[in-house]
């Protein structure tokens, strides 16, 4: 069993969460634990408000609000008794025993699942402390669990197999499969892991998902107001459907939160650039004389994603790479001149076009500088070297690969701190 703990300020955040998976029938309530009204149960509301009557009874505590979830392997499908004696033996565990909690049963996923949402704030108004709440107490009591309930360990699965993920990201097909639900499965996904610094940017991962974050014509009222819709498309990128507002999902997706994103994701991307240049500049070389598209695929099979901006010509004018090893994403121009639609394209037919020579062509010479030709220049690799015909105006591909870049410094940082004299020992 694996044991996750989420705070957060909002109690309405992971109540509705529950409670609309019950409303779509794929989560059952199970339990209402140590509510004073016996028809909890049977109203949403008076669940709700107990639970925020009861935070509210200490304001100068914002977080406020405990959502768990507890996951079993695939396989371990329990009554309702047995999940119940579970859910209370772990809260019991935790220090949440006299608390009132919900708790739900999903049945969204590829492995059993349990909800609970409660808080934090006792009768009294005081606060139970959350500050490694997981590892002082819920580590040990899931190990108890598992023994006494015959669980199978979390430590004997495979890292990945059972563990709770925001979804099950699957490509949305219109029309057959609530509208609704499957975009915002898609957009937890992709909110949460995916480094994007603009709305163009983010709409180059949703739309490997047939999905677009529309703001609608700038004469519009939504486009005015800061509004933001979020629509399924066909395979030809057309829009189809009802459009969702982002205001009507229970997470944040409006374009408030989206901007505020855009600061820290630049920043926390920045360390994957060298990353996704490297990769694209490799492939060039192995695609020497290709065309874009065959590159494109090429990338692909690596999990890079590569999406071009045409206009109604079929020109292409902007190009995306949505790089799904490590989640980021970066216009063409973000990662330099070379990378842009133009520099790529330059960099793919500049050779083959403007003199005739393939890429693959570069003659193997040595060190004999003297032969060189007119126009030609030569990067020497250790004891080997290489020729190629260089254009004003652009970097030849070998040479985009293999000059270290002009900030770089081969001399370690650690190497080039002053070292301090030691003083010397008086001896009287």
């Amino acid at each position: 069993m694996v044991a996750i703990i989420k705070t957060s300020k909002s109690l309405r955040r992971p109540f509705h969460y529950n409670e609309n998976k019950v409303n779509e029938g794929v989560a059952e309530l199970l339990l209402a634990q140590n509510y004073p009204l016996k028809n909890t149960e049977q109203t949403a509301d008076l669940r709700l408000k107990y639970l925020l009557k009861l935070a509210n009874l200490n304001s100068r505590t914002s977080v406020n609000a405990v959502h768990i979830s507890l996951n079993f392997a695939p396989g371990e499908d329990f009554e309702k008794e047995k999940l119940q004696k579970i859910a209370k033996e772990y809260m019991r565990g935790i220090g949440f025993e006299n608390q009132p909690y919900l708790v739900y049963k999903h049945t969204d996923a590829g492995h059993p699942h349990l909800h609970i949402v409660t808080t934090n704030i006792e009768l009294d108004g005081r606060r139970i402390p959350l500050h490694n709440i997981g590892k002082l107490k819920s580590e040990p009591t899931r190990k108890a669990i598992e023994k006494e309930f015959g669980l199978v360990p979390a430590e004997s699965q495979k890292q990945g197999v059972f563990i709770a993920k925001p979804v099950a990201i699957s490509r949305l097909e219109y029309g057959k499969s609530e509208t609704k639900r499957a975009i915002g499965n898609v957009l937890q996904h992709v909110l949460k892991n995916y480094k994007f610094t603009s709305l163009p940017e983010l709409n180059a991962v949703l739309s490997q998902y047939r999905i677009v974050a529309d703001r609608g014509r700038e004469v519009s009222r939504i486009f005015k107001n800061r509004g933001l819709l979020y629509r399924a498309m066909d395979d030809q990128g057309n829009k189809v459907g009802v459009p969702i507002k982002a205001s009507s999902f229970y997470f944040k997706a409006t374009l408030k939160f989206i901007e505020s994103k855009f600061e820290s994701n630049e920043i926390n991307r920045k360390n994957h650039i060298k990353s996704i240049r490297s990769a694209i500049d490799l492939t060039l070389m192995k695609m020497s004389g290709k065309t874009l598209d065959e590159v494109i695929k090429s990338l692909e099979k690596q999990g890079i994603a590569t999406i071009k901006r045409e206009n109604q010509e079929g020109r292409l004018y902007g190009i995306t790479f949505v790089d799904h090893r490590t989640k980021c994403v970066f216009n063409g121009s973000a990662l330099g001149k070379n990378y842009s639609a133009k520099g790529l394209m330059d960099r793919i037919n500049v050779e083959s076009v403007k003199s005739g020579v393939r890429p693959e062509s570069l003659t193997k010479i040595g060190r004999q500088i003297g032969g060189k030709q007119e126009g030609q220049t030569e990067i020497t690799i250790g004891e080997i070297g290489y020729t190629q015909q260089a254009f004003k105006g652009s970097r030849g591909l070998l040479e985009t690969v293999v000059l270290p870049e002009e900030t770089y410094s081969y001399l370690p940082f650690e190497w080039r701190k002053k070292k301090r004299k030691k003083k010397k020992k008086v001896t009287k």
